[in-house]
């Protein structure tokens, strides 16, 4: 297996290189999560989809537009966790005395209609340990 990145700051860089990715038999698209691929999700998910190359992504609103799969931190536990930092704070703890806290739960999407259009089986066990599976 062959990684290379490809570093986008516009919409036609991304083309560019999902088209590029595209001329290769068997490639697939990991997505990270940075702000020029946040902001620039649709685009890359419609390009992805045009090109027919199988993508995974780092957020469930990615694979809810349509990306094949997302796989990252889920927000709303991370929003939730925070709010208590705030309610502490709120009642007079310092800021500087909080530990930090790393994320402990991640969500597995899987968006079944984005697989048959790009002509994908998801196996079984993939299914399984979903958290949600988009049909």
């Amino acid at each position: 297996m062959e990684v290379s990145a490809a570093r986008v700051r516009n919409n036609a860089e991304i083309e560019g290189a999902i088209a590029a990715l595209a001329s290769s038999p068997g490639g697939g698209l990991i997505v990270l999560p940075e702000p020029t691929t946040n902001i620039r999700s649709a685009p890359i998910i419609e390009l992805a989809a045009r090109h027919r190359v199988p993508a995974i992504y780092a957020f469930r609103y990615q694979a809810t537009a349509g990306g094949l799969i997302s796989y990252g931190v889920d927000i709303a536990s991370s929003f939730r966790a925070a709010a208590s930092y705030v309610d502490r704070i709120l009642k007079g703890e310092k800021a500087a005395n909080l530990p930090v806290q790393a994320p402990t739960k991640f969500a597995l999407v899987v968006n079944l209609k984005t697989a048959i259009a790009l002509g994908l089986t998801v196996p079984t066990s993939i299914l399984l340990r979903a958290d949600e599976v988009i049909e």
